[in-house]
């Protein structure tokens, strides 16, 4: 008798691997699921992108430590650091909520007063959504964007050779951080319009997950490097840096020369750091350690499953 089998037996990846071979897709779309927004025809010049992220209460945030601001500003902010890991621009939203009846509408007011203020910020229109009653908080924000056909970066353009990259500083994010960060939009714009980028994706899911999923889109290897790995203040260890998760930086690769002059020229606030290199796929993932020996770098980051 065949056993039953369950979804944590495949996984978050797993489960979503699963679904993408059943889902069949028309000419219209040039990249569906397995990036951070899918890619759909538009114009001449210019690409739709599509995104949609939700957060539970007790699964991605609190209300112990979460204010109602946070809540809303975090929502749309996930949705944004999407877009712009594909080199994008946001446009257009839709908020769709879970909400228990005894809620305060003053919970309701300064939820989307988090949520107006970073919509200002980077020009975005809250355009509708849906409510429907819930025994915990839930939030589904959908986001529609553009990018330049020139500008569109995907996670399956890794090259061999190409030198990696990630802003900011990783881990801890748990701390605070995932309630309170800035997507990286201006960062990801300056450097698509500058730079001939090969793959990026935004950290979300921890950095070794996160660059598994660069690795297995390009059907490469990597090499890290932990002296580098830019630790925050609010990270414990090299691992909490590797794997937490909910940073929200920019993970991203370019061919050498491409890196060299990026190197010189980056002037703006959130720093750049090289942390190694794309190799090639039987090399799998590696982590040099600070004494210069070698180890395998296991993808352990956030799983909902």
């Amino acid at each position: 008798m065949k056993s039953r089998r369950f979804i944590s037996d495949i996984g978050e990846f797993g489960l979503i691997d699963r679904i993408a071979k059943e889902i069949k897709v028309d000419a219209s779309v040039i990249k569906g699921i397995g990036d951070d927004a899918a890619v759909i025809k538009f114009t001449n010049d210019r690409y739709l992108l599509f995104t949609t992220d939700m957060l539970i209460e007790d699964v991605h945030f609190t209300l112990r430590e979460a204010t109602a601001f946070q809540i809303g500003w975090k929502a749309l902010g996930v949705v944004i650091s999407d877009i712009a890991a594909m080199g994008g621009l946001p446009k257009y939203a839709t908020v769709s909520l879970g909400l228990p009846k005894g809620l305060s509408i003053k919970f309701i007011d300064q939820f989307y007063k988090g949520m107006r203020e970073l919509s200002a910020k980077f020009k975005i229109n809250i355009v509708g959504g849906d409510t429907n009653r819930s025994k915990k908080i839930i939030v589904d924000v959908a986001l529609l964007g553009e990018v330049e056909k020139r500008c569109l970066v995907l996670r399956s353009g890794a090259k061999v050779g190409d030198i990696i990259f990630v802003s900011g500083t990783l881990g801890g994010s748990l701390k605070e951080k995932h309630l309170t960060f800035l997507p990286r939009l201006e960062e990801a714009r300056y450097l698509v319009e500058n730079y001939k980028l090969n793959s990026m994706i935004d950290l979300s899911d921890g950095l070794s997950s996160d660059l598994n999923q660069i690795a297995k889109a390009s059907d490469v290897g990597a090499i890290i490097y932990e002296e580098l790995i830019p630790i925050s203040k609010q990270a414990h260890s090299l691992e909490a840096a590797l794997n937490d998760g909910e940073d929200f930086e920019l993970l991203f690769s370019l061919s050498l020369n491409g890196a060299r002059r990026l190197s010189s020229s980056w002037k703006m606030k959130v720093p750049l750091v090289q942390i190694g290199e794309i190799v090639k796929k039987n090399l799998g993932l590696r982590v040099i350690t600070k004494a210069g020996r070698e180890r395998r770098l296991v993808p352990k980051g956030f799983r909902h499953f």
